[in-house]
């Protein structure tokens, strides 16, 4: 288990390859790929980000991140691939998160994205996210790094 502060100095503890804070998490986040290139969306008021949100009543959280992933930005995932889970001691209540890593096989063009603008595709992902202003407070925090770093470990070896 990793354990560190976020963006906003809450607690917070990413435990990867294993969900010990809930089996039914409430919220999800997708690192995806597509054609070789990293598959982020613009969130209008957060900025640069990869794909996710909250699992909606009825739905498993693997069908939340493929949902979410398609509605931010017409993303269509062929593999699916859960990478770990992360639990906030928020301010504004605690939240449990699930983070996986997708591979996409085609992106459809929509006419609406929901609240973003749409997909973002980078060949390389900045160095210093924490410092650009373009991007998501999701993105300058530990659980990027620690997921980046096992989807690495894994799918890139």
């Amino acid at each position: 288990m990793e354990v560190f502060k976020d963006y906003y100095n809450n607690t917070v503890k990413f435990v990867k390859g294993q969900m010990p804070f809930s089996n039914s998490a409430k919220h999800v986040w997708v690192i995806a790929r597509y054609q070789n290139k990293w598959l982020l969306t613009q969130h209008r008021d957060r900025g640069i980000e990869f794909p996710g949100g909250k699992v909606e009543p009825g739905e498993t959280a693997e069908d939340a991140a493929k949902r979410e992933v398609y509605e931010e930005t017409g993303g269509v995932i062929s593999t699916l691939t859960f990478i770990g889970q992360y639990y906030v001691d928020g301010k504004g209540g605690d939240i449990v998160k699930n983070v996986y890593f997708a591979d996409v096989q085609s992106l459809d063009e929509r006419k609406h994205y929901f609240e973003t603008e749409g997909p973002v595709l980078l060949d390389e992902l900045p160095k210093n996210v924490k410092k650009n202003r373009h991007y998501s407070f999701m993105m300058k925090d530990q659980v990027l790094k620690i997921s980046l770093e096992e989807v690495n470990r894994r799918f890139r070896s």
